[in-house]
């Protein structure tokens, strides 16, 4: 029985229809209305809106699907074998995510169809899946519960519109993102070292060139920034090769870029400066989306994960391979300690995060279960610094 028909001139209910139900059936349509818009804002927020912004709804699908794949990718296996697992986690969740739209949407219509007509909750459901689903196997014939049908196959397809429009978008900025995560294969190694990289560069007489690679990446730092905090998603999508990871690329070139600035004798760098400087905002606005927990302002005496045995070991490399190295590596090593603090815990939390690759001075000290191959393959300081 409609909602209006049971409410005659005067206000009155009829003979034998509680009030009691007159008032559920507005509750119950005011509830589905309610579940409908906030899956609609929830899509907007994740798909159209340019910007960070939290949906409660998306995070709620990944997080679910992120417990599922944590058994399955156990830190008792084989990374390789975790890799090929956790290579399914961002599309699985992609997918069900309009898929929660989908049946959110369908959940609220049933409510507001069972609330405004003639309906049983099987009734209800089956008119509902059908507008949404624009199947039109059943027909409505009150105008109010056409317009509720109109509207709940527009939402059906435009949802279905939003994922073809976002998947594209996603796609060219994970393919940008990656161009660069493969070409440091090349300068750096696999897994990437910044010590090799500098190793490489002076090898090949490229050491005058440096700015333009520091300017190349200080772009890249800016893209990924603004991909993957207005597409959340792109964080967790795997390179193709298991070897590879955006997270260990960027803590890659952030320490060459420090060494470069605070241990090479190659003069000022400050391109350098502003790539390391670009380096630590993208990944604290990263960080801080995903409610990783971090010091936006460090001392730059605060603690680092490299020691300075490890960074002696790196200058000696560095030194035998002909690179220039300045001769006080105490203040060297101040110097870059200083910088390696303003990314240091945000670096080794979204290795973490994202189960990266073994990687030196990043995920290898990310989390207890990331150790080195059996093979391995070569071939805060402040901003016034």
């Amino acid at each position: 029985m409609p909602i209006l028909a049971c409410l005659p001139p005067g206000g009155q209910t009829e003979p034998g229809y509680p009030p009691d139900m007159v008032l559920a059936q507005v509750l119950v349509y005011v509830l589905g209305l309610l579940v409908v818009l906030w899956t609609l804002t929830s899509a907007l927020r994740t798909v159209v809106l340019p910007r960070s912004a939290v949906s409660l709804l998306a995070r709620a699908v990944f997080a679910a699907s992120r417990k599922l794949f944590d058994v399955m990718a156990h830190d008792r296996r084989q990374y390789e074998d975790r890799d090929r697992v956790m290579a399914m986690y961002a599309p699985v969740s992609l997918v069900l995510l309009p898929a929660a739209w989908l049946m959110l949407v369908l959940a609220g219509y049933m409510a507001m169809f069972w609330a405004t007509g003639d309906y049983d909750l099987s009734e209800a459901f089956a008119v509902s899946g059908s507008s949404l689903l624009t199947l039109g196997f059943i027909a409505v014939e009150p105008t109010g519960e056409r317009i509720l049908a109109f509207s709940e196959a527009v939402l059906g397809l435009g949802l279905v519109a939003l994922l073809i429009t976002f998947l594209p978008s996603m796609y060219s900025a994970f393919s940008r993102r990656e161009f660069a995560v493969a070409l440091l294969e090349v300068r750096a190694g696999s897994p990437p070292s910044a010590v090799e990289m500098l190793e490489r560069i002076t090898a090949i007489g490229w050491l005058d060139e440096l700015p333009g690679v520091w300017e190349r990446w200080e772009h890249w730092f800016t893209d990924v920034e603004e991909s993957h905090t207005s597409y959340p998603a792109l964080t967790f999508f795997r390179s193709p090769q298991p070897d590879r990871s955006w997270v260990v690329a960027a803590g890659t070139v952030l320490d060459a870029a420090a060494l470069t600035v605070s241990t090479l004798d190659v003069g000022p760098q400050p391109q350098a400066q502003l790539c390391i400087r670009s380096g630590f905002i993208a990944l604290g606005r990263i960080a801080t989306f995903f409610g990783i927990r971090f010091d936006p302002d460090p001392s730059p005496d605060d603690p680092i994960s490299v020691t300075r045995e490890e960074f002696d070991q790196a200058c000696n490399r560095l030194s035998e391979a002909g690179v220039p190295i300045r001769a006080d590596l105490d203040q060297a090593w101040r110097d870059w300690s200083g910088w390696r603090v303003n990314y240091d815990t945000v670096l080794l939390a979204l290795a973490e995060l994202t189960i990266a690759p073994y990687a030196p001075w990043t995920s290898d000290r990310s989390t207890p279960s990331h150790r080195a191959p059996k093979v391995r393959r070569w071939g805060r300081g402040r901003f016034s610094r």
